[in-house]
């Protein structure tokens, strides 16, 4: 078996990023923890997964901090698994998923799901990049600086 090659001392953050939480089942249940899902079995039945390859995406996702195993909140002995703020923050990374995933990968017309905001019902506005100033960037409107050791 090729073993996959370590991304967590790379010095570049989405090398680091993907090495956390980039192949699919990690980011299929961390789009589940944030639709409600928190127990092994909801995970399973939403996602379909072999029981040992959820067992490792989620204690690999607890392991680097994205979610926390507490006990559970009716006080059974299960063990639920929870966002942390860590977790939290990929929120506009899984909405950049969908919403790229939404333009590029449906045909028009065909069914979907589709994120709407609680407080008005009505969908998400397309994230966009902005500078500092405020002004929407495209990808040639940035460039990658490294940071000395230290920084």
């Amino acid at each position: 078996m090729v073993r996959r090659k370590r991304l967590d001392d790379s010095d570049c953050p989405v090398a680091r990023s993907v090495d956390a939480i980039g192949d699919w089942w990690s980011l299929l249940i961390v789009r589940d923890a944030f639709d409600g899902s928190r127990r092994f079995g909801e995970f399973q039945r939403s996602l379909g997964v072999a029981k040992n390859i959820l067992t490792a995406r989620l204690r690999a996702l607890v392991d680097s901090g994205v979610l926390a195993s507490v006990p559970a909140s009716d006080g059974s002995a299960y063990r639920e698994y929870v966002l942390t703020s860590k977790g939290e923050a990929l929120f506009p990374v899984i909405v950049a998923l969908r919403q790229w995933g939404e333009q590029s990968l449906f045909e028009p017309g065909e069914p979907h799901s589709e994120l709407v905001d609680r407080r008005h019902e009505r969908p998400l506005r397309a994230l966009e990049v902005r500078a500092a100033d405020g002004r929407r960037l495209d990808p040639g409107d940035t460039a990658v600086h490294k940071l000395p050791a230290g920084d």
